[in-house]
């Protein structure tokens, strides 16, 4: 018999910060599963850092049909001060520790779910690099070999039935001009005047975005950022390069290239004799909206007692979607108190996503 809390204690206290390999929580994961009677497989792969990172795929019955149950293994990294972010504590209620809401209490609630019930055919699917652009889930949707019915994609909610995310998209334009002594202006061109320029025409954008909206999100329109931006050698060098980091969340509704044929566009009228410009997409995810009446939203409605929402931050649903499953993101614990030192989940609200996913799994995993 799982002990849930005890579980979730043994997964905290496993470094699955982004930047590690994902592989020894799998261990943990693959050795409880199997305990269950489950098989099991990997997808294993280096990330760019040649670190090795991995999917751990799960299953009763079948990789097809059923329903799969999907959380990612991979935590933020914590600040070197926080001294219990791997020693988790049970306190007035709540277990503390990096990942106890996001998102290693999903994982601890669909394996005790899992133990609960011999309904199939169901999968347990862990994945890696959910922090840094959903990577797993890209693999895993590549691969296209599990493809359930239906799903559950576990985030900490607060057990809300989230029905769905604006997508995120990113791009970095480099504004190339020419250096010179600044003593002597016609010597140059400045990429940072220049990329002034640039950030006028992206608050330009982002304000004709504000008139295309859609009521289920908040806001309701899609969001620009400039979030970095660097340039310039010294003082009194016209600087040659600049560099700035430009990102947006579409809604579901819209086509993520369409503000990035907005951003060329302006970009490219910017451009004079000795000034450059370069649009490099990095990211380009759109974003997803399920249908509120579908079986999975209801059924998660009715036993959480709260109503479907969106929420502002992306998840892995979009690749169960493209997957072909009738799917939802829900969970316990409070994103506000997740990426950050204290990070905790409620045990009440923990065992009660259990008892709800242990029913979901007699629900749903059915051929």
């Amino acid at each position: 018999m799982i002990e849930l809390v005890a579980l979730l204690e043994e997964l905290i206290a496993v470094d699955s910060t982004s930047f590690r390999s994902n592989l020894p929580i799998l261990d943990v994961l693959e050795r409880h599963v199997r305990a269950l009677g489950l098989t099991t497989r990997r997808q294993l792969w280096k990330d760019a850092a040649g670190v090795e990172k991995g999917n751990l795929i799960a299953h009763r019955g079948a990789e097809k049909g059923g329903l799969s149950l999907v959380g990612h293994t991979d935590c933020v990294p914590f600040d070197a001060g926080w001294s219990g972010a791997l020693r988790p504590t049970r306190e007035d209620g709540r277990v503390t520790g990096r990942g106890a809401a996001d998102t290693k209490a999903f994982l601890a609630a669909m394996l005790t779910a899992a133990s609960r019930t011999r309904a199939s055919p169901l999968q347990l699917v862990f994945t890696a690099d959910e922090e840094v652009g959903c990577l797993g889930a890209r693999k895993l949707m590549e691969e296209g070999a599990v493809r359930p019915r239906v799903a559950v994609v576990g985030e900490p909610t607060q057990m809300i039935p989230v029905l769905g995310h604006k997508g995120y998209c990113l791009a970095e334009i480099t504004v190339r001009g020419v250096e010179g002594h600044s003593a002597y202006p016609e010597t140059g061109a400045s990429a940072i005047l220049a990329a002034g320029r640039v950030l006028r025409e992206v608050e330009r954008i982002a304000g004709e975005l504000r008139g295309e909206g859609d009521p289920a999100f908040a806001p309701q329109h899609t969001t620009l950022n400039v979030g970095l931006i660097s340039g310039g050698k010294a003082k009194n060098i016209i600087p040659g390069v600049c560099t700035m980091m430009v990102e947006w969340r579409p809604l579901p509704s819209q086509d993520p290239r369409s503000t990035l044929g907005l951003l060329e566009r302006a970009c490219a009228k910017l451009e004079e004799d000795r000034i450059r410009i370069e649009v490099a997409a990095q990211r380009l995810d759109a974003g997803v909206l399920v249908p509120a009446d579908s079986g999975i939203v209801a059924f998660l409605r009715t036993e959480s007692k709260n109503d479907p929402e969106t929420i502002p931050f992306g998840t892995e649903l979009p690749y169960l979607v493209h997957l072909g499953a009738s799917a939802c993101v829900f969970g316990p614990g409070d994103i506000r108190v997740a990426h950050r030192s204290g990070e905790f989940v409620p045990v009440a609200e923990l065992a009660r996503a259990t008892e709800i996913l242990a029913a979901a799994v007699e629900r749903f995993a059915k051929p």
